[in-house]
């Protein structure tokens, strides 16, 4: 058996149930807090004890090209990918902003950029190739590659344990990824590629067809069958380091906070290989991507926010983190109605 097949480490449920109770003792109406306190409540039954704890983070961004891009599908060049890599290295980027903002463990893992990127301490070369193969004409990727990736995105998870951190957040870079990430929705969810295109890094609205149509006749060139098929035929390598690594936080006990619509589109892959994981994935926002909407409908999945965002990176995620904290500081710290010498409802 494949190692991502592997049950996901079982949520403590006592726990979580111990959380609920200890949060009908806080001195507020049962249930003003809102998502706040279901955020508490889960961290609880994840990490095991009462009272948890949201101070280690870990970021991970996946980056590399793709050969679909050569069909015009983005408004930027290729050679962006490898640009930002260097700009997130240096701590230009909005995530990487947000990182130090965190005190977080930041990383950009290359999985595959076109252009050549020099060595940095921030970088991980994890090179596959130059890029995927163009997926409106052949699979994006060999099996082999595929394998590759989900390992990949698996020692990134591993880092992030060794790192005891409490919450682990999978960025993304690659010019054209917001076309895989609709082809691979699309072919998963069997809707219309039309529903799920958006503007990425900023297509207008008459180019959306022409995208739409290269992603539906992608889908009917691969006739996949199954999520890891689809995910071969019609993935990135940073999409599927990403499907990689939430499914190896979850087994091994590490929550994720998933970011917008491409991350998105990679939990819903991972979910559908390996469906234990979803207790372990929280969602951070919706996106302005028109089809993320869609993604999370389809998981069930309650965002905590909607501001608008779709820069990806991981962005949105690390600016819901504080959020999370807050969710944790109200759990921990409130005084209980007998501390604070409040009286309780009488019902």
């Amino acid at each position: 058996m494949s190692w991502y097949l592997e049950n996901a480490k079982s949520i403590e449920t006592e726990l979580e149930v111990q959380a609920q109770q200890y949060q009908l003792t806080l001195t507020k109406p049962p249930g003003a807090l809102g998502q706040l306190e279901h955020v508490a409540i889960r961290l609880a039954g994840c990490q095991g004890q009462l009272h948890p704890e949201l101070s280690n983070i870990h970021i991970s961004v996946f980056a590399s090209d793709h050969g679909v891009a050569q069909q015009g599908v983005s408004a930027f060049p290729q050679a962006v990918t490898s640009e930002m890599v260097k700009n997130f290295a240096q701590g230009g980027a909005a995530i990487t902003v947000l990182a130090k903002q965190l005190n977080a463990q930041f990383e950009v893992v290359n999985l595959g950029t076109i252009f050549p990127v020099d060595a940095h301490d921030q970088i991980v070369d994890a090179r596959i190739g130059s890029g995927t193969k163009d997926f409106s004409q052949e699979k994006a990727m060999s099996q082999a590659e595929l394998q590759q990736a989900l390992l990949a995105g698996q020692s990134a998870a591993l880092r992030a344990k060794q790192r005891e951190s409490h919450l682990f957040i999978g960025g993304e870079m690659g010019i054209a990824n917001t076309t895989s990430a609709s082809a691979l929705a699309a072919a998963y969810l069997n809707l219309p590629a039309i529903e799920l295109v958006g503007p990425g890094t900023g297509l207008s609205a008459d180019q959306l067809p022409k995208k739409a149509q290269i992603i539906e006749a992608a889908i009917e060139l691969h006739q996949a069958n199954n999520p890891i098929e689809i995910l071969q035929c019609l993935g990135g390598f940073e999409i599927v380091g990403l499907v990689g690594a939430y499914i190896a936080c979850a087994q091994q006990g590490t929550p994720v906070l998933v970011d917008g619509f491409i991350s998105t589109a990679a939990a819903l892959i991972a979910q559908a290989i390996n469906p234990s994981i979803k207790p372990w994935l929280f969602y951070s926002h919706q996106s302005h991507e028109p089809g993320h909407i869609k993604l999370l409908a389809a998981l069930n999945a309650q965002p905590l926010l909607n501001i608008g965002m779709r820069l990806g990176e991981g962005s949105g995620a690390a600016v819901v983190v504080s959020l999370m904290q807050s969710a944790v500081a109200l759990h921990n710290e409130m005084a209980t109605f007998a501390q604070a010498g409040v009286s309780e409802s009488e019902d």
